[in-house]
């Protein structure tokens, strides 16, 4: 099949494909640090024992993992306007983006703090720490090792899920994929070009997960 590629067509529309590569990049990195933010609040606030302060933490994670992103996404694309809260696209699918990883990035990091041994938060509270003193200088420099590997891997899912702005005319790389097969009428070439440039994305944030993993390995055997 490769043999049957028009391979002037897709160096012409690399322009594009650049724009498009560029744009995912951006919308995934700016995503995935909302739902960073958005994750560490949730899981503080999973943690608490008030219910007060965990139900509607509990009720977010639940929704959102229960929900297509899709869904989610229509439903800000459309809904949004409907109130009178009108945004580009672009900023619609990166709040949606983030809201949606942000319940998963919650749960990744609500693991690796129950995944510290009890003993830690004892013997920290005995010697006269605040909550917020252990969680900052105890629990979460010791659960950071084994979460990011986890998050690495939600930040790729992030990056594939990204495509899905394209039903809301975002240029990003699975629309520079769709604009070469509407204007060239080149399907193969737009889908090949496209599954290539997030190949290169995945490939990059695999090797990062490889370099921590050859990182933490060592120091967990200390």
């Amino acid at each position: 099949m490769l043999s049957n590629l028009n391979f002037r067509v897709i160096v012409e529309t690399l322009p594009d494909f650049w724009t498009g590569f560029v744009a995912t990049l951006s919308i995934s990195l700016t995503s995935f640090a909302g739902a960073l933010v958005l994750g560490m609040l949730a899981c503080a606030m999973s943690l608490q024992h008030s219910r007060f302060l965990r139900a509607p933490a509990v009720a977010y994670i639940d929704v959102v993992r229960a929900t297509p992103l899709l869904a989610q996404l229509y439903f800000l694309y459309f809904g949004l306007p409907s109130l009178g809260v009108l945004m580009p696209e672009v900023v619609v699918g990166i709040i949606a983006l983030s809201l949606n990883s942000g319940a998963y990035v919650s749960e990744i990091i609500r693991s690796g703090i129950m995944s510290i041994p009890a003993g830690q938060t004892e013997a920290s509270t005995s010697s006269g720490m605040s909550y917020w003193q252990q969680m900052r200088l105890v629990i979460l420099p010791q659960a950071l090792r084994p979460m990011v590997s986890p998050l690495i891997g939600q930040a790729i899912v992030l990056v594939k899920d990204s495509s899905l702005l394209s039903l809301i005319s975002v240029l990003e790389l699975t629309r520079a994929g769709q604009k070469l097969a509407n204007d060239r009428f080149m399907p193969v070439e737009g889908l090949v070009t496209t599954a290539a440039c997030y190949l290169i994305i995945y490939f990059g944030l695999k090797l990062m997960a490889a370099a921590w993993n050859r990182i933490y390995h060592p120091l967990a055997s200390h």
